[in-house]
């Protein structure tokens, strides 16, 4: 079933049917209290601000808050919203962050999981463990349709797990002022193949028997064997380059492409099938060191036209990639997937990928995999042409660094009373200012999936607490137990305001809510969201997220801003796993000096609660 919008604003549109929640008694996502949030957004302006203009701000908000005011009026609105919807927040903010961005998906938008490369360097291997990872994704998907994926909990909260019937057959769809989402899952016939891609040429791939049972990691095997013998490198053009345009120019060309009956039909199959597998041709082999940096860039884009980017749909949900030199992993599209499930999915991978294949393969002839075709005309080879330059150009620009900190992971944290998250986001302000002598707006991620269809909440930083621990933090002049006294501070305020955002209490969707609801009003934007504080303060020049995951994983994605970084991490019992990136357009900024200074401020503050014996 394709949702499009239906109605002159999105804003006002048609919600999505909802797919039942796997636990009924997940409580709604609350509105909070108008006051608290505005001085909650006050208070995030106070490092970042001068005095003058934090006080005409101040007065701003004062304005906006006052009894029967256009805030009251707006919360009013809000809260009815909450009471007939099933989340007040969340089509708007799938609509407003990604569907109506008209950025490349590719860097700025996807991103990408990079695992433990597998033992194995040559391309029989690759089928095998290919097998053996679609027959994982099928076990996977059917403990979701047959209701045995156990609920998720979160401090002792159970979670919705409205995402995990959604990430199969589904993909985004581009449009000329905003996309769209198409579910194919929900259809009266589900979808019942995959896509395999290799040499930039797509194939449909049915991975279930007539009888409907999944089919064995043999049978997947013998067709990924034919598949290959039918994909040598050809002159076929790499459609999947078009997918990597900036939206509007995408969406012209899909339009173009789908008035062939034949491009049409390719398109469609892409588009429904339960999710695309990427089998790459080796990445180039450079120092073990940058090894990890090179193979994290083969999945979040392909590494360039001459490389593997011709192997993706940037749109559709699900991909994961399997190298001939045995890197692998997955790439997501946000507007229906998340890190947190996406987390689960992996490690049910990984646990499958242990097992010895259970089945012995029927002995029934299968049909070949159906080759994708493409007409291609003069428009659009051009498009095609145009897509390959900007994608390099976009990928050139990047600048990825992955490196493993092995000197302590969370265990250090938690043995001094401190969140290991909390650590690191000090941490991350400490070595951002060391770098740039000042601090920046910065966004972590917090998951509301504790509410019913629940996505995900911004947590701001630095607080004022930070503020200070960063400028007493290389000043001799302080003792050691005030700069003690001071990070502590700093970790538990911010670890109060994850408490806050996981309460369903955050700022950011509560202020976007009220910006939105006065947009569909027919209103003027508010004036405290045209001011320069509002601007200056969610230009995220620290784009951050804890994926903690059960493996060595890493997760990657681009900056949020040209003049910023976007820092991931995973952190382990005894190291943690980080990615850094950065534009290399941006004079001011460099992934690799971040990240060697970032290393540097972990080890001051390993030694700040360990101090060396005299």
């Amino acid at each position: 079933m394709i949702v499009r919008s239906v109605c002159r604003s999105w804003l006002s549109r048609v919600a999505l049917k909802p797919e039942p929640c796997f636990y009924s008694s997940v409580p709604s996502q609350p509105v909070p209290p108008l006051a608290q949030t505005l001085q909650g957004y006050l208070r995030s302006l106070e490092p970042l601000l001068p005095a003058d203009e934090l006080r005409h701000t101040r007065r701003m908000v004062q304005d906006f808050a006052r009894p029967g005011g256009l805030g009251q009026q707006l919360q009013d609105r809000l809260e009815k919203r909450a009471r007939t919807n099933r989340n007040w927040i969340t089509d708007w903010w799938v609509q407003w962050a990604y569907l109506e961005s008209r950025q490349p998906l590719p860097v700025h938008s996807n991103p990408a999981i990079s695992l433990p490369r597998r033992d194995y360097n040559d391309w029989r291997s690759q089928l095998m463990f290919a097998s053996k990872l679609i027959a994982a994704v099928l076990d996977f998907k059917a403990k979701i349709n047959t209701g045995q994926l156990p609920v998720e909990y979160m401090r002792g909260n159970p979670l919705c797990m409205d995402l995990y019937p959604r990430l199969f057959s589904s993909c985004r769809i581009p449009g000329p002022k905003h996309d769209y989402i198409a579910h194919h899952g929900r259809a009266r016939r589900s979808p019942t193949h995959i896509t395999v891609v290799r040499n930039y040429q797509f194939f449909q791939l049915e991975v279930y028997n007539s009888d409907g049972s999944r089919m064995t990691e043999s049978q997947i095997h013998g067709q990924l064997l034919r598949i290959r013998s039918q994909s040598w490198k050809t002159d076929k053009e790499p459609m999947g380059i078009l997918t990597s345009e900036h939206r509007h120019t995408w969406g012209q060309a899909y339009n173009r492409l789908l008035t062939d009956k034949l491009n049409k039909e390719s398109v469609r199959a892409i588009e429904s099938g339960l999710f695309s597998l990427c089998l790459d041709s080796p990445v180039m082999r450079i120092s073990d060191e940058k090894y990890a940096s090179r193979k994290a860039a083969q999945i979040l884009h392909g590494g360039g036209t001459f490389s593997n980017s011709g192997n993706r749909w940037f749109d559709k949900t699900l991909q994961f990639v399997v190298g001939e030199d045995g890197s692998w992993g997955l790439l997501y599209e946000q507007a229906t997937a998340e890190g947190p499930p996406i987390a689960t999915l992996l490690d049910h991978i990984l646990k499958y990928c242990e097992k010895p294949d259970p089945k012995r393969a029927p002995l029934v002839p299968l049909p070949m995999p159906k080759k994708l075709y493409f007409q291609i005309d003069r428009e659009i080879k051009r498009d095609i042409e145009h897509a390959k330059q900007n994608l390099d150009i976009l990928i050139n620009d990047l600048d990825v660094n992955v490196f493993n900190f092995t000197n302590f992971g969370k265990e250090l944290p938690k043995q001094h009373n401190l969140s290991p998250n909390s650590f690191i986001q000090v941490a991350l302000q400490l070595a951002y200012y060391r770098v740039h002598n000042e601090v920046c707006p910065a966004c972590d991620i917090a998951s509301q999936r504790m509410f019913k269809g629940g996505r995900t909440e911004f947590i701001r930083s630095p607080t004022n607490q930070t503020l200070k621990f960063i400028l007493a933090f290389d000043d001799p002049s302080v003792s050691r137990e005030a700069k003690l006294d001071l990070f502590r501070e700093a970790a538990d305020a911010y670890s109060a305001l994850t408490d806050q955002a996981l309460r369903g209490h955050g700022i950011d969707r509560h202020l976007l809510g009220l910006k939105l609801q006065a947009i569909q009003e027919g209103r003027s934007v508010p004036k405290i969201f045209m001011d320069t504080a509002y601007g200056l303060a969610t230009h995220w020049k620290l784009r951050t997220g804890q994926v903690p995951a059960n493996t060595d994983s890493v997760m990657c994605f681009g900056p949020l801003v040209p003049d910023g970084y976007a820092v991931c991490y995973n952190p382990q019992e005894n190291h943690v796993h980080f990615s850094i990136t950065a534009f290399n357009c941006c004079e001011e900024t460099n992934a690799e000096t971040l990240a060697v200074t970032l290393r540097e401020t972990l080890c001051h503050l390993q030694e700040l609660l360990q101090p060396p014996a005299e």
